[in-house]
């Protein structure tokens, strides 16, 4: 694999964006990118950059972006241009900005208040982005999310019980999914919330796999 990738990190620390993005960087040079670092929502201006970029990886969470900046992440990955990310750096990012979330497919909503120890099904074992990838469990934040239906999922989860919101216990849950944006891919993962969960091999093997795929 070859090609060049830019890894937008910022917003909210909880999910160490500078680390988690130089776990990032680790992964796509080791697949041949030339990797380019940003901390600035910017990036998302310059079309000359992202016409030239194969793969946009966002590890932004919550934070605000201009209509300008959404307005130029979409329209690049329309032209082509891959997005990948993963936990809030992708679905927590931007909430009042509607465009953006037509354009991930998906957006958190909820999570138990401390971490769990939840299955991971793959549903789509014929995906690139799941190859050799088994089921697996993870401890770690679950996240309820409101989906687009129009999404393909990889990979779910059954919800566990939470003793704030009891009728959420047994919901059928996306954490791994693909959508085509125009003629650009785009890649979601919702596990990610710290350095450690990233490191897990399943999740590794699939974020990789996937950003792999979502690239030009």
């Amino acid at each position: 694999m070859s090609g060049t990738a830019l890894v937008v990190r910022g917003g909210w620390a909880g999910h160490a964006p500078v680390e988690a993005a130089e776990w990032c960087v680790r992964l796509l040079e080791r697949d041949g990118f030339r990797v380019l670092v940003s901390d600035s929502l910017d990036s998302y201006l310059d079309d000359g950059l992202l016409a030239a970029t194969d793969l946009v990886v966002q590890c932004w969470t919550m934070g605000r972006i201009t209509d300008g900046q959404a307005a130029g992440l979409s329209r690049a990955v329309r032209a082509g241009t891959g997005l990948a990310g993963w936990h809030g750096g992708i679905v927590d990012a931007f909430r009042d900005c509607t465009d953006y979330q037509l354009m991930t497919g998906g957006q958190f909503v909820h999570h138990p208040r401390e971490f769990v120890r939840y299955r991971v099904d793959p549903v789509a074992p014929g995906h690139p982005a799941m190859a050799g990838v088994s089921p697996f469990e993870v401890t770690t934040e679950q996240y309820y999310l409101h989906v687009d239906p129009a999404v393909e999922v990889l990979a779910s989860t059954v919800f566990a019980e939470d003793p704030d919101h009891p009728e959420l216990a047994g919901t059928v849950m996306p954490v791994t999914w693909t959508r085509r944006w125009g003629a650009g891919r785009v890649f979601v993962s919702t596990i990610g919330h710290t350095p450690a969960d990233l490191a897990v091999p399943e999740v590794e093997l699939m974020t990789r796999q996937g950003m792999t795929w979502a690239s030009r």
